[in-house]
């Protein structure tokens, strides 16, 4: 096992290595994804709707 102090100076370096991404990048980055979740739920409304209407149509022709 490690020393704690040479632990703790390993991690202080490597947080030295890190790129932090800038406000702009951040803003730009929160926005897609925003975006795409808002896509992907209406794609996966849409699927549902036709799956439901295709479901309720061969189950009104099956039961009469």
């Amino acid at each position: 096992m490690a020393n704690p102090v040479q632990f703790i100076s390993q991690v202080r370096s490597e947080i030295g290595k890190i790129t932090w991404p800038t406000r702009r990048e951040v803003v730009t980055t929160t926005v897609m994804v925003f975006i795409m979740a808002t896509l992907a739920a209406i794609f996966f409304f849409l699927v549902d709707l036709a799956i439901k209407s295709g479901l309720s149509g061969v189950l009104s022709l099956v039961g009469g």
